[in-house]
């Protein structure tokens, strides 16, 4: 893995998070126990700070970033779908942001909320609980949202992050 300081801006990554190789930990970024960050994820907490939750997956190529003033926090049993962008905005617990969604400043998904595959989540805007976002921009649908999909996701994605810390090797 690919893990960097920046000044006084040191990663912290528990013993038990995969962080794939091709990844990349910048800054102020911590990372809790069974997450997985997977090849080509960005995150980057150079001016800002970053927390993953536990159990949480950072799929391949996404881009995690955070300011000073909004630091992009993603809490426990998520599911961060490929090449999401997240940036200063906060991700409940057991929430999914789908692949290619983008979610920006002071925005918040709110536990067991979906964000639909290329929605965009403007500034300051909120996905209640069990809602679903979908489209450009995200309009929310109430109650639309499946949680047995997230709480899947996100168990799958623990395993698979075992299997890799275990059986991953370069050739």
């Amino acid at each position: 893995m690919t893990v960097y300081a920046i000044g006084e801006r040191i990663p912290v990554i528990h013993k038990d998070a995969f962080v794939h190789p091709d990844a990349v930990i910048i800054g102020d970024v911590r990372i809790g126990a069974d997450s997985s960050v997977w090849p080509s994820a960005v995150l980057r907490g150079d001016y800002g700070t970053i927390i993953v939750g536990e159990r949480t997956s950072i799929q391949d190529g996404c881009v995690i970033h955070a300011i000073a003033a909004f630091p992009t926090v993603i809490g426990s049993d998520c599911v961060i779908g490929h090449l999401a962008h997240l940036e200063g905005c906060i991700i409940d617990d057991h929430a999914l942001v789908g692949s290619g969604s983008i979610v920006l400043h002071q925005a918040r998904v709110q536990s067991g909320a979906t964000v639909a595959a290329g929605a965009v989540v403007r500034n300051l805007t909120t996905v209640p609980a069990g809602a679903l976002a979908v489209g450009v921009p995200a309009v929310i649908k109430e109650g639309a949202s499946h949680q047995e999909a997230i709480e899947a996701g996100a168990a799958l994605y623990v395993k698979n992050a075992k299997w890799y810390r275990d059986e991953l090797r370069e050739l």
